[in-house]
């Protein structure tokens, strides 16, 4: 376990707060306490790898407002609700909207700390996959408009000679695009260089395409 891992707890209840924090400080994890929604988003960003175990229920914007709050962003890490007061409708939206668990007070310390680990592995999981994509964006920003434009025509199975027709280009100047292509992005095949073109969500627009 990385010494990164970070809970944050946010709920209204000190007394719980508090043994929560220590529960999850006595298998190593560290953890940052907040009384409410606004508290929590008035400080610095959590480090990552890290989720939230986020009480529904709290004085001004509750968990579930901070749930949709940062899915408009993006932002979100891995959430845990905790309530003393869940019901269907509730915990129905919660887990839509993408919580990983829904824990009705009193739970008992396992069944924290196992919603935790999965939490922290699924937010390490998505850090990786973020690095990858990103590191693929710096490797198309090495591409031409028009190596751009053969990659994309190649990711969807199209022959040199079909691109050349496509781009109004000479199938030779293809040719040496394509190589260039699969030389800056780092691929020895064009399945590896389909897989990219999806992660990157890109797609053809014609011989005009920009990306």
């Amino acid at each position: 376990m990385s010494e990164a891992e970070t809970v944050v707890v946010i709920d209204d209840d000190v007394s719980l707060r508090e043994a929560l924090g220590r529960l999850l400080r006595s298998v190593g994890y560290a953890v940052i306490g907040h009384g409410t929604v606004a508290e929590f988003r008035g400080a610095p960003p959590p480090p990552r790898p890290c989720c939230l175990v986020l009480d529904v229920r709290m004085p001004g914007r509750s968990g579930l407002d901070l749930q949709q709050d940062l899915n408009l962003t993006g932002e979100s890490p891995p959430i845990i609700f905790i309530s003393g007061h869940g019901d269907i409708p509730m915990t129905v939206r919660a887990m839509k909207a993408g919580a990983l668990e829904f824990l009705t007070k009193p739970f008992r310390d396992q069944e924290l700390l196992d919603a935790v680990a999965l939490a922290l592995a699924r937010d390490r999981d998505s850090r990786m996959s973020e690095a990858e994509t990103e590191a693929l964006r710096d490797r198309l920003a090495t591409l031409t408009a028009r190596e751009k434009q053969v990659m994309i025509q190649v990711a969807q199975g199209k022959l040199n000679k079909q691109i050349a027709g496509v781009l109004g280009v000479s199938e030779i100047t293809v040719k040496v695009h394509r190589g260039q292509v699969m030389r800056k992005m780092g691929v020895g095949s064009v399945a590896e260089l389909v897989r990219m073109v999806d992660r990157l969500g890109l797609s053809p627009q014609g011989p005009n395409t920009k990306v």
